[in-house]
């Protein structure tokens, strides 16, 4: 899957006309709920297995072009992670990694093929984080993005996550330079974020209902 406009790897979708973009290609803008297209596709998720490995390997060279991932001071390789995967008839849409840190579940790696975003599976992904961290006590999810992914910045807030910590010039120190990212922002940062687990949903209602 190449990128609409040149030969790169697609990485996003856009959420106008469907198109598939690469990171030098993405676009930042703001859009009514009318513009967003929805993609509908029948899935089901479970654990990941040994024989995903090479198939996560392929997806996270793409997003990433590296299997060795940077996150909370941990050097982590994701294809050999637990985790879980969306899939429909064997092919495998999407995954999530994940490690355990000090109390919590750390989410190390989350993708989802682009066209495919937008039907829900990354956050399905999470949910089957969530599930079972509770199932084992564990209250807490933590994970981190580059300063430049503003769309994985905004889908954890969006599902409950909060900034907590910035790491600054963390990613370039790994790197050894400053690198374009996501609509041409410079990548340096770290900004971790965490979500506390709760049986109960958390609905805030206003005052006096």
């Amino acid at each position: 899957m190449k990128c609409d406009h040149c030969q790169r790897d697609a990485v996003y979708k856009c959420s106008s006309c469907g198109h598939l973009l690469c990171l030098d290609h993405v676009k930042f803008r703001t859009v009514c709920p009318e513009c967003t297209k929805k993609t509908s596709v029948r899935y089901s998720t479970r654990h990941t297995s040994p024989k995903d490995r090479e198939e996560i390997r392929r997806i996270v060279e793409r997003f990433w072009e590296e299997d060795e991932q940077l996150t909370f001071d941990c050097k982590l390789s994701v294809s050999e992670l637990p985790g879980y995967v969306a899939e429909t008839k064997k092919k495998i849409l999407g995954f999530v990694s994940t490690a355990e840190i000090d109390d919590a579940t750390l989410v190390v790696a989350l993708g989802v093929l682009p066209e495919f975003q937008g039907s829900g599976i990354g956050r399905k992904l999470i949910e089957r984080i969530e599930s079972d961290s509770l199932k084992t006590n564990i209250k807490r999810l933590l994970v981190s993005t580059s300063n430049d992914d503003l769309p994985a910045l905004a889908f954890y807030q969006a599902i409950g996550f909060q900034i907590f910590e910035v790491k600054p010039n963390v990613i370039a120190l790994k790197h050894g330079r400053i690198s374009s990212g996501i609509g041409k922002l410079p990548v340096r940062d770290e900004l971790r974020l965490q979500k506390t687990l709760s049986r109960e949903k958390d609905d805030v209602k206003p005052d006096g209902n």
